[in-house]
């Protein structure tokens, strides 16, 4: 059984500073991995990701994340990457990474991801350029997680997203604004893949679970959502019964 803690959207700065810190000394207790599914900081800044790698930094267990839509805002990305990578926290854009721990060996892909709607209201490759754009860049997201799931040989494989891949975890947010939450193009490269669970943010007035229509858990940690430093999720490595095994323990 692997245990991985995850949570999204802490939105640091310096007056956030130790609001987390507290209950992640004892993670190792509870979690071998913790995931941050983006929202890591309010405004995207170098000095608001320095606050991140103090709080999030140094917890004796791998931190694995990906950016968010705020990380983007001030055309910073790269440099907030380097940061947190700087403090020991894998940052990954359509790549992954497979983590050796004592319960195995966890497989972690992950993308930003971007909107674009569901199936049956979405956004489709059709009419002006900006349209093209906006839908190309959903499918590129959506592409490169395909790929990076694919491409892991590990025991258990983690989706990691900030944009939310199925509608259930949006209820709760105004409908008018959920094509610009999440796309039904990152649920399909979920299910591409043996993938057990699906972990994104994003969605603050969203609700926790949802299902891909291929079976795949989905999780959306935002901490408003979760209301706690993280959620815990138990998954068990048992091949076809991987997806089906996803419980939740107490952080």
């Amino acid at each position: 059984m692997m245990r991985v803690a995850a949570v999204g959207d802490v939105h640091m700065d310096s007056d956030v500073l130790g609001r987390y810190r507290p209950r992640l000394l004892t993670l190792p207790e509870h979690a071998e991995a913790l995931l941050l599914a983006g929202d890591l900081t309010r405004h995207g800044t170098p000095e608001e990701a320095k606050c991140v790698a103090q709080e999030f930094g140094d917890l004796g267990v791998p931190v694995v994340a990906v950016l968010g839509n705020h990380d983007h805002h001030s055309d910073q990305q790269e440099e907030v990457a380097d940061v947190l990578r700087q403090a020991g926290i894998t940052v990954l854009e359509g790549d992954g990474v497979v983590l050796d721990r004592p319960a195995g060996r966890l497989g972690v892909a992950g993308v930003k991801g971007f909107g674009g709607g569901f199936a049956g209201r979405c956004a489709s490759m059709f009419g002006e350029r900006e349209m093209k754009d906006f839908v190309g860049t959903s499918e590129r997201s959506a592409d490169a997680l395909q790929a990076a799931l694919l491409g892991l040989d590990c025991d258990v494989l983690v989706a990691l997203t900030h944009y939310a891949p199925v509608p259930e975890t949006l209820h709760g947010e105004p409908l008018e604004i959920y094509p610009f939450l999440g796309s039904y193009l990152l649920a399909q490269a979920i299910d591409a893949a043996p993938t057990a669970l699906a972990l994104h943010g994003h969605a603050h007035a969203g609700t926790e679970r949802g299902m891909t229509p291929g079976g795949v858990p989905v999780r959306n940690v935002a901490h408003p959502v979760i209301r706690q430093a993280y959620s815990v999720y138990q998954l068990h490595s048992d091949d076809d019964a991987a997806r089906a095994a996803v419980s939740q323990a107490a952080a």
